[in-house]
């Protein structure tokens, strides 16, 4: 026969202790992530576009003698920056193709039509961050672009953050960055009936945003 005993009954004083250790533990745990939830907030701060002061500037190859230059604002968007590593942070921005401003207002028109940037069928571009890279001091961005109902990834070359400053008006921190990158006109599907000898395919963007801490 088998000497082991089999324990029919529980045993109340083990039952206890093992429900005291488990509640100790869970007790730990809660207060680990009560302490670690407000020290990562506070962390990131929310941080959204001055569209007054915020525009994307472009310049493109004409006929091969000269550079035309224009800009487009209505830029809107948010910055979650991360305060303790910048990598970390991210960036949504939308911009408003029908402002386009070349200097020329029947040239405008011209790209706002179906021919270049369809305004009337693409009234937003956007872009949104997935990845950034510390270099020195400055950054790369990478994120997608969407432009006339297309998407791609781009790269941007960043300046900033510079240093904040309290805003006259609204005694906010305003802060600011400054970024460039290249992209093809024809991989966005705009003005591909005009060849790169007319209107460079290359389009040189130089963006300026100016933030607000929220």
């Amino acid at each position: 026969m088998c000497n082991r005993q089999v324990r029919l009954f529980p045993n109340p004083n083990r039952d206890t202790r093992m429900k005291g250790s488990t509640m100790k533990r869970l007790a730990i745990i809660t207060g680990i992530l009560a302490l670690a939830t407000p020290l990562a907030l506070a962390q990131s701060s929310a941080w959204t576009t001055d569209p007054a002061h915020s525009e994307v500037d472009f310049s493109i190859r004409h006929g091969g003698v000269s550079n035309v230059h224009g800009r487009i604002g209505g830029v809107k968007g948010t910055l979650v920056y991360n305060e303790a590593d910048i990598t970390k942070s991210t960036v949504t921005v939308t911009i408003d193709p029908n402002t386009i401003d070349t200097g020329e207002p029947a040239r405008d028109m011209h790209l706002k039509s179906a021919a270049f940037f369809d305004v009337a069928s693409f009234p937003t571009a956007a872009f949104t961050s997935f990845g950034v890279v510390k270099n020195g001091n400055k950054l790369t961005v990478n994120g997608n672009l969407t432009l006339h109902g297309v998407t791609k990834p781009v790269v941007l070359d960043v300046e900033g953050p510079s240093t904040p400053v309290e805003g006259a008006m609204d005694h906010k921190p305003h802060s600011g960055f400054s970024a460039t990158t290249t992209i093809s006109r024809t991989a966005f599907g705009i003005g591909t009936s005009f060849p790169a000898v007319l209107i460079g395919d290359e389009v040189k963007l130089t963006i300026e945003i100016e933030i607000v801490k929220q």
